[in-house]
């Protein structure tokens, strides 16, 4: 597997690159503040329609959870956006074991309390238009792997231009009550009963 890479110097620059390009891109980003225990990891599941979604969590880990951030990403985008090993991106390199060995790695880093991990559950890019988000299974395989003391953010991300020529971005977060029991299913559906009601609440807005 492909594991992250330390190097301060890239980190701290795309750090600030990172929070430049959005505010020079957006009119605003909008997140909601959520409570956390912090005496706990974060993974934080988001939906993924964009090159900017893992930008705005690390924006907003930044500006709010700061933790060590870590993102889950496919092994092309690990190998041919090279800094973002060095923002905390791990990747599967092949398949089988190599990815059941990258979703234990996962459930480690989720074990430390002062790490945020961040998962995309539907694998790819989709259209910000969905009516409802998919999730591959590797999202229990993950949870399992810890010892499941996380707390699990729900973010649904949308960007709307309004009257303005550059668009705003707006993350709707939810700190998810885990049950005692927790499945694929389960968390799918928690998932989306959120980001239905985010839709709700990014349609109500008007300027």
């Amino acid at each position: 597997m492909y594991q992250p890479r330390k190097n301060n110097l890239i980190f701290s620059f795309f750090s600030w690159y990172i929070q430049f390009i959005i505010k020079k891109d957006f009119t605003a980003f909008h997140f909601d503040r959520v409570e956390t225990k912090s005496d706990a990891s974060m993974l934080i599941l988001a939906n993924h329609f964009s090159w900017w979604d893992g930008f705005f969590i690390f924006y907003l880990n930044k500006k709010v959870f700061k933790k060590q951030f870590h993102v889950l990403v496919n092994a092309d985008n690990y190998n041919k956006v090279s800094f973002l090993k060095y923002l905390g991106a791990f990747a599967a390199e092949g398949k089988g074991k190599d990815v059941l060995d990258t979703l234990s790695y996962a459930g480690e880093l989720l074990d430390d309390p002062n790490n945020l991990v961040l998962v995309f559950p539907q694998g790819k890019l989709y259209s910000n238009h969905l009516k409802s988000i998919s999730f591959e299974k590797g999202v229990m395989q993950m949870i399992n792997a810890s010892k499941k003391k996380i707390n699990i953010i729900f973010a649904a991300t949308f960007i709307d231009y309004f009257a303005k020529r550059k668009p705003s971005a707006y993350t709707y977060l939810q700190n998810w009550e885990t049950e005692e029991y927790v499945s694929l299913q389960l968390l799918k559906s928690a998932y989306n009963k959120h980001y239905d009601q985010s839709v709700i609440k990014q349609t109500q807005i008007t300027e």
